[in-house]
């Protein structure tokens, strides 16, 4: 696989790639999938490669970072079924703050925007998935029906050598995320094109009971903005993958 420009964060030993990003065309409502890019990798390859991260450690954790409706959790799920008993999910949307925390703080109208997320709750989990190797860990996860965070729907095992945790904040470069990235082995970037982004956002808030109206208004004041944040983090991800383009039938 070609190798593009090559960025070093300050204070990461970690040597970093980047796959760029093909901008292909995106599906429209009326496409079921948008054509394979032959040069993007398949996802035994990704999973072959999240795997080496395992390599003379217990554990490793892989980090997907990426805005809003990209598709990070569809590829973490996708990963850690490629790679079986091996591998164990590990949302960040577990760590949303439950609406009476964000009514107390006034951002019932910014949730899932960055300091809506409990950020030092996820990093002391992070460690305990590095250090407790030999007991269950129990993962928190977010309930969309519920529009609440819950307690241990996800299991990381004793069995789990990789650890794929995802969330739009992985790589940013502020307080609290910046020591949940030094304790991933590598952190990608998923993108997609904005227009695809949109639609998708458009369609989860319409499920989740907003009309119309309000779905596109929620997507235009709060998850625009928070991912144009993201997007700034782009340059400290080892790795950039466009899921358009990749072969649909493995999502």
């Amino acid at each position: 696989m070609e190798i593009a420009d090559q960025h070093t964060p300050a204070d990461d030993h970690r040597t970093l790639s980047a796959t760029p990003v093909d901008p292909a065309t995106p599906a429209t409502p009326a496409t079921p999938a948008a054509p394979v890019d032959p040069a993007a990798p398949s996802l035994a390859e990704l999973a072959a490669d999240a795997w080496s991260l395992t390599e003379d450690t217990p554990r490793a954790v892989l980090g997907l970072a990426g805005p809003p409706g990209a598709g990070k959790s569809t590829l973490a799920r996708a990963l850690v079924a490629r790679l079986g008993a091996g591998a164990a999910y590990l949302p960040l949307d577990g760590f949303h703050l439950s609406n009476a925390q964000l009514e107390r703080l006034g951002l019932t109208a910014r949730k899932g925007s960055e300091p809506s997320f409990d950020v030092w709750g996820y990093v002391d989990l992070l460690r305990r998935v590095l250090d407790e190797t030999d007991r269950d860990i129990y993962v928190p996860d977010f309930d969309r029906t519920l529009d609440e965070p819950v307690a241990a729907r996800h299991l990381v095992p004793p069995a789990a050598r990789l650890v794929v945790t995802e969330g739009n904040y992985l790589a940013c470069d502020l307080p609290g995320w910046r020591d949940a990235y030094v304790l991933m082995g590598e952190c990608w970037y998923v993108g997609a094109p904005g227009d695809v982004r949109h639609r998708r956002l458009v369609e989860r808030h319409l499920a989740g009971g907003r009309d119309g109206a309000r779905a596109r208004e929620w997507v235009a004041t709060n998850d625009d903005p928070n991912g144009e944040l993201v997007e700034g983090s782009r340059d400290r991800c080892h790795r950039i993958l466009p899921v358009i383009g990749m072969d649909p039938s493995h999502f």
